[in-house]
């Protein structure tokens, strides 16, 4: 008689042997309007696109959980809103780990409400959708960004045997087109685009993979900053850009085609391992387009017709291209109206796979299973929580909205009288573009449609902003018009003057002693210390720490020595600490002529190992 264990293993995997594959494509910061799938776009070519939508469902109305990519990334993972994660904010690569969100202590006289602060790491106690399938027989990848926590909360430990190119960062590393600066992750080939390269190991995987049900996660570094491309796309787009159209970069142009190329990689590769019609393909954009950065002297993109973009919740902001292929349940060439969001997708694949959830396992979304087969959806409201106030085009006060039917609700917290919430309210059947606010003129609705607001925040127990204790409606406000991202994620320079672009920080002296600190605090033992740098100069350097920052008599070094060359080099030196490292020093070569710093890594025998990129 065979053993229990061993029949209870078989049944799960002829069960998994029936399940379809699932593959789970990404992109980063694309907009509603930046695809050929709405017919908003003239520049742009999405054929790949296209192809895959004549393949299932094209849902017009789709939404990501954010404005911003990390919160819309713990969403599809876990099926459960921002505001229950306490992930609300693209913190995830920062060097300290905080598992809850809190509400900020103190905000300049001239703002009525304290924003949030989020959460920097996807907590592993969530049970993930590649846990869900890994448990039910899958085999598991993740190829692409991730942007929701170094290890211990990379995807090794949420639920992928695979992760390439295993980094924490917001984007690729400094550049698309190599070099790159991934730690452990080179390119084969001089100027290879690192979705050209994400998109090869991925069928290499698939490969390996095809004759057993597998999750492939890709999460593209397109079309995110920085901005670049394949020379050869840049100048093929200069020829056809037009200066009247909104979108008129042949930068961001070209990055969009390298998106699509990916995507029909792997369409290809489904199709030449015969699997193509036991696979379910998702595709989704994290948030909407980027209209704040520059490149080719304009925005990267335009959203239009929708209002604002990436970073507020204006439909510009959340409104995302989507496509569901799904075989035998999706019609080919589809259509679907239905109001769908980043967290419907694991309870949508738990359903459709006949999975059980977990014991208390709580979900926001829900299954949009009728809508792919061409029913209609039960009316449900969905939720954008983003309680912070990025200074953008179209910035809003921190809020939340609700979309139910044709209109949408957008509270902004204690922007009233007396603290009270201020609302813009919009009929998106009649006014996409969000141009006439209707919350005056229509007060019972709004005080519905709050209430439905009201209810969300008290079911996903959401860290709310409060107001501020120190507003004053006198105050003058700062000549500041954006909060400055800290370009150095916490380091400080002292000595020398700091540039950071594209993830290259360059330092000239401007003293005898320059160099940068870094608070460690209690990080501490022995400790490696390891940076990537270029120096045409070369010369003695040194790492310090002190113990008891008070008290400098008592700081102890380690010397270094770079040499003078104009390629790069990695240098590593162990710090003999016995206790808490206190505050760290990087002591450079005390010369004006400029020092050039890829990374900095960091590895205590007592606390996590922290690293820089600078990528932000």
């Amino acid at each position: 008689m065979l053993p229990f264990m061993y029949l209870a293993s078989l049944m799960v995997n002829v069960g998994a042997e029936k399940r379809p594959n699932i593959v789970f494509i990404l992109a980063d910061d694309l907009g509603w309007a930046d695809t050929e799938l709405y017919g908003k776009t003239k520049l742009y070519k999405t054929p790949n696109l296209l192809r895959l939508a004549k393949r299932g469902m094209v849902f017009s109305r789709a939404y990501s959980a954010s404005p911003l990519c990390s919160p819309t990334r713990a969403s599809i993972l876990t099926g459960q809103s921002p505001a229950r994660i306490g992930i609300t904010a693209p913190n995830c690569h920062l060097p300290e780990v905080k598992l809850t969100a809190s509400v900020q202590k103190n905000a300049p006289a001239t703002a009525k409400a304290l924003q949030c602060e989020s959460a920097t790491r996807l907590n592993t106690s969530y049970v993930t959708l590649a846990e869900t399938l890994k448990s039910a027989g899958y085999a598991t990848a993740h190829f692409g960004k991730w942007h929701l926590g170094a290890e211990p909360y990379s995807p090794l430990q949420q639920g992928f045997d695979i992760d390439l190119p295993h980094t924490p960062g917001p984007g690729p590393a400094g550049s698309f087109v190599a070099p790159w600066k991934f730690p452990n992750f080179k390119e084969r080939t001089p100027a290879e685009h690192i979705e050209d390269r994400m998109g090869d190991e991925a069928v290499a995987w698939m490969e390996k993979n095809k004759d057993k049900p597998f999750f492939l996660n890709y999460w593209q570094f397109s079309v995110h900053a920085p901005f670049d491309a394949k020379k050869s796309l840049i100048e093929k787009y200069k020829s056809l850009v037009d200066p009247k159209d909104p979108q008129h970069s042949p930068t961001y142009a070209a990055m969009v085609e390298s998106m699509d190329d990916s995507v029909g990689k792997l369409l290809d590769a489904l199709d030449r391992l015969g699997i193509a019609d036991k696979t379910a393909i998702v595709f989704l954009a994290d948030n909407g387009g980027n209209m704040y950065n520059t490149v080719d002297g304009t925005t990267p993109t335009s959203n239009a017709p929708l209002r604002g973009g990436k970073a507020t919740v204006y439909e510009g902001g959340i409104r995302v291209p989507c496509i569901v292929s799904w075989p035998k349940l999706t019609k080919p060439g589809s259509q679907s109206e239905a109001i769908v969001q980043s967290t419907d997708f694991y309870p949508t694949i738990q359903e459709l796979l006949k999975l059980k959830p977990k014991n208390n396992q709580i979900f926001d979304g829900r299954s949009i299973a009728s809508a792919l087969s061409g029913k209609a959806l039960a009316s449900k409201p969905i939720f954008t929580y983003f309680p912070h106030s990025p200074k953008v085009p179209d910035s809003l006060p921190p809020a939340v909205t609700v979309h139910s039917g044709d209109w949408k609700l957008i509270r902004l917290f204690h922007q009233g009288e007396k603290g009270a919430h201020g609302y813009q309210l919009y009929n998106l059947k009649d006014d996409l573009s969000e141009a006439h606010d209707l919350a005056a003129s229509q007060p019972e609705r709004v005080k519905q449609l709050d209430a439905l607001i009201e209810g969300f925040l008290k079911d996903t127990r959401a860290i709310v902003p409060l107001p501020n204790p120190t507003y004053n409606a006198k105050a003058k406000p700062t000549t500041e018009t954006a909060p400055v991202a800290d370009p150095l994620e916490g380091w400080k320079a002292r000595g020398c003057e700091v540039t950071v672009k594209n993830g290259i920080v360059t330092l000239t002296g401007t003293g005898p002693t320059p160099f940068l600190g870094f608070a460690a605090g209690k990080l501490g033992g022995p400790t490696v210390v390891s940076l990537r740098v270029r120096s045409i100069a070369g010369g003695a350097g040194k790492v310090e720490w002190l113990p008891t920052p008070q008290d400098t008599d008592k700081a102890k070094s380690v010397l270094f020595n770079l040499k003078a060359s104009e390629e790069w080099q990695e240098l590593t030196v162990t710090l003999p600490a016995e206790g808490a490292l206190g505050i760290l020093r990087l002591y450079l070569p005390a010369q004006k002529e400029p020092l050039m710093l890829d990374w900095i890594a960091v590895k205590p025998t007592q606390g996590r190992p922290q690293r820089w990129s600078f990528d932000k």
